[in-house]
């Protein structure tokens, strides 16, 4: 390995220091031990492993979990490691549930314990970077409730800037769930239009009839059951701003009143001949290609020119890994705080794990990931088996030589390889049934070598129930 390597810092706890004296010399020049008797590591964020003295012999019990106690309560405590008798299982039950990143028996195996300590710095400083990822830094901004936190999304919010300095209409383009409409209520809040109302509505699967009344409301008597007035969104909006979502589910006729209305600035409510004008910024969305609906005639050419006057779209997830990080830590401290929990960050296989999942719930399924990790949680981290899909990587069992790596690698190659046979070699149908864009799948496919030679290993029973 050429480089030089990165300095670890650890602090150990404990009442001998010819021991720490020993440990020292022995962990080698990689690791810059510091010693303390009665005293926690300073919170300066220099230190990022700790080892705490709790062997039977030392007689540093009762002081050694009041010091764990005292270090997991900072803002951002670094990892703690206790260091315990092979035999007292009890102890090492209770400090795991102060949330202790692990545990080594004494006397400890070297090797083991640098590879620990060294896993554990990486955590403690991936978890730091997520930390100043979220709370400031060049890469993290709120504009509203939207959390931008990659290249990718600092565009789109570049020109959701630009698009709420104009009064025009917009249509912003995405998958499902990558977050259309807290781009629209961004627009919004930048516009001149912020004291205004904001209205959403979703077109999605709603018959024409019920689309009609919801967008421009009726009169008394308007059909069987208007027993009075009602108010549509358009009329709602008035002054603000109307959010339609699922743009691409209208149905016809509704377009071709839709389009009447972003021509004459006017509707009328069901049952009434009389127009009302309607001042409003009109933002749609929509998952589908509206241009292929055109040509297939399903979507209305005059009216998709109207809505795409400025046009927004929103990458996935899965190639904005870069922000993941972030929005991962801001949703864990949400819900650690509506939880009122004590869960603080993620492990670096958890953190890992987040960034190579293709995520095809895109930021809301991230949202419930994180939410459902930090029910499951009992210490201060996010570990790997509190994600549902490290569940399915773990159903094939582990062998003894593999690491987190190795493992999940070996799923992706079976998982590739075997949609790939089913869709009998055709890359774009193999992309579509694992909903990722056939770029991410060519990558996959060379990155996994999935070839030939994989064909001699059987695809276990439980992974082909997950596709």
């Amino acid at each position: 390995m050429s480089g030089e390597l990165e300095l670890v810092r650890v602090w150990f706890c404990s009442s001998e220091a010819d021991f720490a004296r020993l440990l020292g010399r022995t962990l080698g020049p990689q690791f810059e031990l510091h010693f303390g008797s009665e005293t926690a590591p300073p919170d300066n964020g220099q230190t990022s492993v700790v080892l705490v003295d709790l062997r039977d012999s030392a007689g540093f019990l009762k002081r050694g979990l009041e010091l764990i106690d005292q270090i997991q309560q900072g803002d951002l405590p670094p990892a703690v490691i206790p260091m315990l008798s092979s035999e007292n299982e009890a102890l090492r039950h209770a400090v795991i549930d102060k949330g202790v990143y692990g545990t080594v028996n004494c006397p400890p195996e070297i090797i083991p314990l640098r590879a620990l300590i060294e896993r554990a710095h990486t955590w403690a400083r991936m978890r730091r970077q997520a930390d100043g990822l979220t709370r400031s830094g060049p890469r993290h901004q709120r504009v509203g409730n939207l959390i931008v936190t990659s290249q990718a999304m600092q565009k789109v919010v570049l020109l959701a800037r630009k698009v709420a300095a104009c009064d025009v209409t917009a249509l912003i383009t995405g998958e499902t769930g990558t977050g259309k409409e807290l781009v629209t209520r961004a627009i919004h809040e930048m516009s001149g239009r912020s004291n205004g109302p904001f209205v959403a509505f979703s077109c999605a699967n709603l018959p024409e009839s019920l689309v009609e009344d919801e967008l421009f409301g009726h009169d008394r008597g308007a059909f069987t059951g208007a027993v009075g007035p009602r108010a549509g969104r358009f009329e709602m909006a008035n002054g603000g701003t109307l959010f339609l979502d699922e743009v691409g589910d209208l149905p016809l006729s509704s377009q071709a009143k839709l389009l009447r209305v972003l021509q004459e600035r006017s509707f009328e409510r069901l049952g009434s001949i009389a127009p009302q004008s309607v001042d409003i910024r009109l933002v749609c969305a929509t998952h589908r290609d509206l241009e292929q609906m055109v040509r297939e005639g399903t979507f209305r050419q005059d009216l998709y020119y109207r809505l795409n006057v400025m046009q927004i779209h929103i990458p996935p997830l899965r190639e904005r890994p870069d922000g993941i990080p972030a929005l991962a830590q801001a949703f864990l401290e949400r819900f650690s705080q509506q939880f009122g929990k004590a869960v603080r960050g993620f492990s670096s296989a958890a953190l890992k794990a987040l960034q190579e999942h293709p995520w095809p719930g895109n930021v809301r399924q991230l949202e419930n990931v994180i939410q459902r990790a930090v029910a499951l949680a009992e210490g201060q981290s996010i570990e790997v088996q509190h994600l549902p899909f490290a569940e399915v990587a773990a159903a094939r069992p582990a062998g003894p030589g593999d690491s987190y790596d190795e493992q999940v690698k070996n799923f992706k190659r079976r998982l590739v390889r075997r949609v790939l046979e089913e869709s009998r070699g055709n890359k774009t149908a193999a992309a579509r049934r694992l909903q990722v864009a056939r770029g991410y799948l060519h990558r996959l496919i060379q990155q996994l070598e999935v070839d030939g030679r994989d064909a001699s290993n059987p695809v276990p029973e439980e992974i082909k129930e997950i596709a």
